[in-house]
């Protein structure tokens, strides 16, 4: 067994291990332990590393610890395959220059206003993190100088290789110094990857991290089998019973992803869909609240799921298998990180047996069976934490009312039902059943009145249309809704819910069914969920 390294042990400044301490960093990682003195030393390195291995701060402290503060000179160039990547990369080394004064790092990449970009570049960064694609943009412009770089890293080489990346790496890498330090990260080793290590890295130190030292070990894995049709039903099962507040489902395809999170936002889920067919603003708007816990739930295809770093991710599922085998590392990744455990489970066919056992095979990791949760197990969770909430309203509320109006009621029904009766149901109505009479799974975080009166309809418009709560108000009083038949209007990404009386569901449905608004050819349905409560 490799020794164990702490960040405190390295030949690193104070500085960068107070901010190492700070972001709850303690251990090395492999890849950490075996880079970082390489790096530190000025020698070229060449890293086979899956994603979540620890790869930014592997060439990240090195590049920050030898960057000069208040050098007016672009030193340091970091390459990244997507906008995500650049982004995540730049977060973490702002989190390591924390108590290193004037190293400025600029991200660069497209979909954001150039004009922006150049203005930053004006205030002398020493280091840039960029796509290839838009510092080509600058360098034409001649808005970037290169000149006097000292340390190039490409990171997740591979996968800006698949994305068609290598005529402006080529460019790239002959265009600046060539005494400069070239280090190179990548999941695989092509014959392409070997090709650029031959030709732009010299006498390069070789890093390989096998899959049996990726961070598995802090994460659990589970599978279960399970017929096409009840993947859904298991997976809205798996998160009710565990509680789970962030979790990532993985599907292969885009169209799989919207399908998806329209089934589980429809069962009440807080679910957010995230694939490249969305614009560069959506994604972003989703990342973060994904990131700040007003989405519980990411629905993600692996390309768009890359350079996702967040620490706090409980749970990840596959929904599908992925055809790639290496996927299924980066994916299982993305939780257990930042010395947290972390759970995965894939939900599996009996067809994709195979599939299985060849990712344990791949990955050399044992993957555990286990059982599908029965509708007993979800319904008792559901119930224990409807208790532990009525326990809390009960130590911190006046329920001088509410106890006025169940006396009213035993008093109306000529004491028909005891108290007893009166809990039991309002019980069931909060916590839900998955005994028969319950419309499907769902978290028992719901905190909303049971209205018999009104019914949830989702609609496929939401805030990527630009409609706004006063637009959809409208909408509803043109289907002949009055303002008092509107309960709740609940606007997402990209689908919405309106709760409207009961008496006028019909309206809506027949007035939206195939009308086109904003551009868009509207579907309305009602919703076989409950609505949950946001998370506190």
């Amino acid at each position: 067994m490799e020794k164990t390294v702490l960040f405190e042990d390295l030949k690193i400044s104070a500085e960068i291990k107070k901010a190492l301490r700070d972001m709850d960093f303690v251990e090395a990682t492999p890849v950490q332990s075996r880079s970082i003195p390489s790096v530190l030393s000025g020698k070229d390195v060449v890293a086979q590393a899956p994603t979540g291995t620890g790869k930014t701060c592997s060439f990240g402290i090195p590049i920050i610890e030898k960057t000069e503060p208040g050098e007016r000179a672009v030193g340091s160039l970091i390459l990244c395959p997507t906008r995500e990547l650049v982004v995540q990369t730049t977060n973490e080394l702002l989190k390591l220059t924390k108590y290193k004064k004037n190293i400025r790092v600029v991200a660069v990449y497209g979909g954001q206003n150039i004009e922006r970009q150049i203005s930053a570049l004006k205030k002398r960064p020493q280091i840039i993190v960029a796509t290839p694609g838009r510092l080509m943009d600058h360098m034409r412009r001649h808005t970037i100088r290169l000149d006097r770089l000292k340390h190039v890293v490409l990171d997740e080489a591979d996968e800006m290789l698949d994305m068609g990346f290598r005529d402006d790496i080529d460019e790239i890498l002959r265009t600046v110094p060539k005494d400069r330090q070239t280090v190179l990260f990548s999941a695989t080793m092509s014959k392409e990857i070997l090709s650029i290590t031959k030709k732009y890295l010299t006498d390069p130190v070789k890093v390989q991290i096998t899959k049996s030292e990726v961070t598995v070990k802090s994460v659990k894995q589970y599978y279960l089998e399970v017929s096409q049709i009840q993947k859904t039903d298991i997976l809205a099962r798996l998160i009710d019973i565990n509680d789970f507040k962030l979790s990532i489902i993985f599907c292969n395809t885009k169209r799989k992803v919207d399908e998806l999170a329209h089934e589980m936002i429809a069962r009440g889920y807080n679910a957010v869909g995230l694939h490249g067919d969305m614009r560069q603003t959506q994604r972003d708007r989703v990342m973060k609240a994904f990131k700040t816990g007003r989405v519980e739930i990411l629905i993600a295809t692996d390309v768009a799921a890359r350079g996702i770093d967040i620490k706090d991710v409980d749970a990840v599922f596959n929904y599908d298998l992925p055809d790639d085998l290496e996927y299924y590392v980066h994916r299982i990744g993305r939780t257990g990180r930042a010395n947290r455990e972390g759970v995965s489970y894939s939900l599996v066919s009996r067809r994709e047996m195979y599939k299985l056992h060849e990712i344990m095979k791949y990955t050399k990791a044992k993957i555990r069976f286990t059982t599908i949760p029965n509708a007993t197990e979800t319904t008792n969770v559901r119930i224990q934490q409807t208790m532990a909430g009525i326990m809390d309203t009960l130590t911190h509320s006046d329920l001088k009312m509410y106890s006025e109006a169940i006396q009213k009621f035993m008093e109306d029904s000529g004491d028909e039902y005891t108290i007893l009766d009166i809990a039991a149901a309002f019980l069931k109505n909060e916590a839900g059943s998955d005994t028969g009479d319950d419309p499907g799974p769902g978290r028992s975080t719901k905190k909303r009145e049971v209205n018999s009166r009104s019914d949830r309809i989702f609609i496929n418009l939401g805030k990527m249309d630009s409609i706004k709560p006063v637009q959809f108000k409208k909408l509803l009083n043109n289907c002949n809704v009055n303002d008092d038949e509107i309960f709740d209007i609940d606007i997402l990404e990209k689908f919405s819910f309106v709760e409207v009386d009961k008496s006028k569901t019909q309206n809506v449905l027949s007035s939206l069914n195939g009308s086109v608004i904003n551009g868009r050819r509207v579907n309305a349905e009602i919703s076989i969920g409950r609505k949950r409560s946001k998370r506190g």
